[in-house]
């Protein structure tokens, strides 16, 4: 999963010296938090919502508004920006970049070429999609936890999800330091550090197929939960009224 896939690649961008009141304007307009500042097309910074918001005066202000005006227009992106921010390249996996933000707590990061110049901007909202690709939950609501004492166990998953000819959706593993102990020789000899977390979102299936289906995992494997989730009636926030 690389992030030229799931950057948004219409991105805005202002040179260093526009003017604060540009910029305000340009939040507004294309209703976005942060925007890459440029210097002869390559970046030199980031200004977000926030940068802009600590340099503007409050409405207690003693200045009177044409005098606020003209400070705003006469300050520049350049002045406020956090230069040399981090950034990603096209070719870098969405995992690093996720994890570029949530170590650095950043919710947006710029992505360049080689050369220096925005390609594109990746933000907490598109891993939030690819999250929910993977997930596979706009596909199917039902979804399967398992616990499993080595990843060659996977195989054994697969065949019996094969036995029920179960069509799988998405499958996420990953090892889990905390999960519940095992129990066993099993656990003995294969090291706790070798189990696993599986998440397995599967076609939903009748009631007997289900049940015959959650018995033979369970003969395998500690079945955390099997659950099912319908999206078709999310809640929706309100409008704000004008």
């Amino acid at each position: 999963m690389l992030v030229q896939d799931w950057m948004s690649k219409h991105v805005v961008t202002l040179d260093e010296n526009t003017s604060i009141m540009k910029a305000l304007q340009v939040l507004k307009e294309h209703q976005i938090r942060r925007i890459p500042v440029t210097r002869d097309g390559k970046l030199v910074g980031i200004v977000t919502d926030r940068d802009i918001k600590e340099v503007t005066p409050s409405k207690i202000t003693a200045l009177d508004v044409h005098e606020m005006y003209y400070l705003l227009s006469e300050m520049k992106l350049k002045d406020v920006m956090t230069k040399d921010p981090l950034t990603v390249r096209p070719k870098d996996t969405v995992e690093y970049a996720a994890v570029l933000m949530l170590e650095n707590r950043i919710s947006g990061l710029p992505v360049v070429n080689e050369e220096g110049y925005v390609i594109g901007i990746i933000t907490q909202t598109d891993i939030f999609k690819l999250f929910v690709n993977i997930t596979g939950i706009y596909h199917s609501p039902f979804q399967i936890s398992l616990l499993i004492n080595h990843h060659h166990e996977l195989l054994e998953l697969f065949q019996i999800l094969k036995g029920f000819e179960v069509a799988v959706h998405s499958l996420l593993t990953w090892r889990e330091e905390t999960a519940i102990p095992m129990e066993g020789n099993d656990a003995k000899s294969t090291g706790v550090d070798q189990k696993r977390m599986v998440f397995v979102r599967i076609e939903e299936l009748s009631p007997s197929k289900k049940e015959a289906f959650l018995e033979e995992l369970n003969k395998k494997f500690k079945v955390l939960y099997a659950i099912k989730e319908d999206i078709s009636k999310l809640p929706r926030k309100e409008s704000k009224k004008v």
